[in-house]
Order: C-alpha cells, then structure tokens, then sequence
C-alpha cells in the first residue's frame, strides 16, 4: 500500500512540483490549503475569483485536481491570528522586530498540518520548502538546500525532530532553475515562469506600519523624542512602533551624520539613535529556543535571513562571536549551523 501524503499547496511552482515528484515516486497525495488571513467575501470565494487570496486558494485547488488527487481548503483564520499575529502586533508594542514566518512553521504550517494529516490518516506531510533532513545518532536535523540562494531552514528552525520525522521536501536537493525546468518540462509552463511573492503574507505590499495602526493602540504611534547615547533629545518622530533597530530610511531628522536607531524604549517612548558603528556588538543573548550538542560550541550563527553566517560560540543561551555583528534586533530569530547542519536557535533578546 502507497504511503499516505498530506501535501501543502499552496497553487504556486514549488508545492506544484513537489506534488509532482511524489506522485511519480508512488506515493498517494492529499491536498490542503490554509485560508489564513485575508478579507474575502463569501460571495467571491463562493465566484472562485475576486479579493485577496481568493486566487491562490482556487489556484491550489484546480492544481490538485488536475493532477488527480483531492485537495481540502482549511479556515485556520482563527488560530492564525491567536498564533501570529496578535505576537506580531504584541512583539511590535514592546519595541522588537518579530519574524512571524518562524512562527507561522511551528504553529500553523506543521502543527496545524500534522494534526490534519492524522484526522485524514496521511502517515507523513510535504511542502515545497527547499530544505532537506538528516539523521543524526536517531535524531533528526533540518539540513541546508542544494540551493543555498533559496534555502530557507532559517525559518524552519523551531520545528522538532517528530515533526521533521514525518516530513518530506521533495525540492530539498533541487536549484530553482531546475524546478522551473522541471514545471515547464511536465507541461506547466505558465506556472514555470510565474514570479514570487516576498511578501509577508497578512501584508500583502509589505505595508507593516498601517497594518499596526490598524491592530495597535495609539499610543504605539504618537510622537515621542529621538535620543542620542547621552541621553539627549536630537528631534521628534512618529512613534515607536514605526521604528526597527538598524533603521536609517525614514528617521526624518538630519543630525549632520548617518543616523540610525539603535534601540527602542516603548515605556518613555523613545527612539535611541547613533552612528552605524555604535550598533556593532559582540554577545547575543538568546531566549525561548534550543542548542543540540554540549553546553559549548562552536557554530555558524546567523542573525537574519539574508545574513552571512558568522563563526560564533554558543553557551548556554549566549553567543558570543568571534568578530562584531552589526544590527543585532531584538525579535529576531539567531540560527546556528554546523556545516550545512541546523543545530540550533532563539529569539534575540
């Protein structure tokens, strides 16, 4: 008997083909789709056109259908928002910079995923991540992509060892070129050449700001006072939540010199500002994650996505690098690597 998928889709090139390579390596598939967040009518879903997400919930659906197999649209919006965005907002009011992908992985993408892959008796899941895993002494580690452009085990770092022991990512050792090839190749060439999207998903133009005017107190927006490092007020902004540590575009004042935001300080409602140098430091203090291997090492940690990997020592929730980092944000998600292996991670503190 074939092994049973729960397959993510999301109607886009990556989950396509991944749907695509397990059906030809013999394993029975079942689609699910997450309606997460958006403002669609029941009329336009119920058209199959329209508002928001509409588009892609369909374009998911008329994909499963046409390579043979049953696809489910879920309503998570509730949990979404409980999971997602209410920290995205709350991290925003206490001056972090939160990354709600990391999070949305856990919660929604394999925890919501798992628990309906058992309701619908599917043994493992599979999404379209470039990620791949591998097993270490019975453990199981998330493991970088062929395509170090597009990897994107950074965001996937909190998932566990019996979540990855039942996932699949069939693109893991693919490039994107050879996906795109791979589409066109089997007949989808539109979806071969279809762009993507980087966007946030509950922000569709990237537009965080309104989007916490619209979820925030007041207060998080009225104006306050710019700080220097002696504690004195070089100029007004626009309110704290507007602003992220390493910010230089958009600060609004001229102080003769390159300014930046250094820290945030929701309580008095000031914004710190200083030159670029000042925000180089060397010890990370990590919270809320996890480290597989002795009370000290040596890793490549990584402090955001597009970041470059930097040797570091990591000891019982404190990283400490070997030369400066800059622009350390709190919120943020610090991975570390050994070789192309994840071996651990926390939130900036």
């Amino acid at each position: 008997m074939a092994t049973r998928v729960l397959m993510a889709m999301s109607g886009g090139i990556d989950s396509t083909v991944s749907a695509l390579l397990l059906l030809e390596q013999g394993y029975e598939l079942i689609g699910c789709t997450f309606r997460t967040y958006d403002s669609i009518k029941e009329s336009c879903l119920a058209r199959e056109k329209g508002c928001c997400t509409v588009e892609s919930l369909m374009e998911a659906r008329h994909m499963a259908e046409r390579l043979g197999f049953e696809h489910h649209i879920i309503d998570l919006r509730d949990t979404f928002r409980r999971c997602v965005i209410e920290p995205f907002v709350c991290d925003y009011l206490h001056g972090r910079t939160p990354n709600p992908c990391v999070e949305c992985n856990r919660s929604i993408k394999w925890g919501e995923l798992l628990r309906i892959a058992d309701e619908m008796r599917c043994d493992r899941i599979a999404t379209g991540h470039y990620a791949r895993i591998a097993e270490r002494n019975g453990r199981h580690y998330l493991q970088r992509a062929a395509d170090t452009r597009k990897d994107q085990t950074y965001f996937l770092w909190r998932l566990t060892d019996a979540q990855l022991s039942r996932t699949l990512f069939p693109l893991g050792g693919l490039t994107k070129p050879e996906v795109r090839q791979l589409a066109a190749q089997k007949g989808y060439v539109k979806l071969s050449q279809k762009t993507e999207s980087q966007d946030i998903c509950f922000l569709p133009d990237g537009d965080y700001r309104t989007f916490l005017k619209e979820q925030c107190p007041k207060s998080a927006f009225e104006q306050g006072c710019y700080v220097d490092a002696d504690g004195k007020e070089v100029g007004r902004h626009e309110g704290y939540a507007n602003y992220t540590v390493g910010q230089r575009k958009g600060l609004g004042i001229a102080l003769g010199y390159p300014a930046f935001v250094t820290r945030i300080e929701p309580d008095t409602n000031r914004v710190y500002v200083g030159h670029h140098d000042d925000l180089y430091t060397r010890d990370v203090r990590l919270t809320d994650g996890w480290f597989a291997g002795d009370v000290k090492q040596k890793v490549q940690a990584q402090i955001r996505y597009r970041s470059q990997p930097t040797p570091a020592t990591y000891t019982s929730g404190l990283l400490h690098f070997d030369e400066p980092v800059w622009a350390v944000t709190p919120g943020q998600s610090a991975v570390m690597y050994q070789g192309d292996l994840l071996v651990g991670g926390g939130i900036i503190e």
